[in-house]
């Protein structure tokens, strides 16, 4: 089966990528993908703003928003149109803790709830411990697979100390 546009969704680490400069919020929703090929779900796009924080600066220009906001913009543009699979690069690499977490939260219940498939593609433990199967790669090949694990394995299997930053505990 080939995928449509409609099914997939995409979440850069870059944000100027992610966020076009002259994009205002409200068309956050219609600027996916996959929002070309399908109707715009309001109350799809309003809980997913809500539950990414941006509620109050729906209205501002891009270059208003803080590197952070814009990249929680991306995410909940992917979310918005309930895709089967969704790509993602990095994708609570410009956020604090706390809305990492939310983040990756969304990312989870996309799958739980929604039935999506989420590919991540990132260097974060924590981040890669909220998968079902872990992938790292060395050398551009597969060097290890781990099933469900906490970030502290993860970290390990990485060879590096786990390190909490923004206040959080890992």
């Amino acid at each position: 089966m080939r995928p449509r546009r409609s099914s997939v969704s995409f979440v850069s680490d870059s944000r100027d990528s992610s966020v076009p400069p002259s994009q205002t919020r409200p068309e956050v929703g219609r600027s996916s993908p996959a929002a070309v090929c399908s109707r715009v779900d309001r109350r799809r796009l309003a809980e997913v703003v809500a539950r990414v924080g941006l509620e109050g600066r729906l209205r501002h220009r891009p270059a208003q928003l803080s590197g952070g906001e814009q990249q929680r913009v991306a995410i909940a543009r992917a979310l918005s149109v309930r895709p089967a699979v969704i790509f993602c690069d990095e994708p609570t690499g410009a956020l604090d803790s706390g809305t990492a977490a939310q983040v990756l939260g969304l990312l989870r219940e996309a799958v739980d709830r929604d039935g999506a498939t989420v590919v991540m593609v990132t260097h974060d433990p924590v981040a890669a411990s909220y998968a079902d199967r872990v992938l790292l790669l060395a050398d551009g090949r597969i060097a290890d697979d781990l099933p469900p694990a906490g970030a502290e394995v993860i970290a390990e299997r990485l060879g590096r100390p786990l390190v909490a930053t923004g206040g959080v505990r890992c």
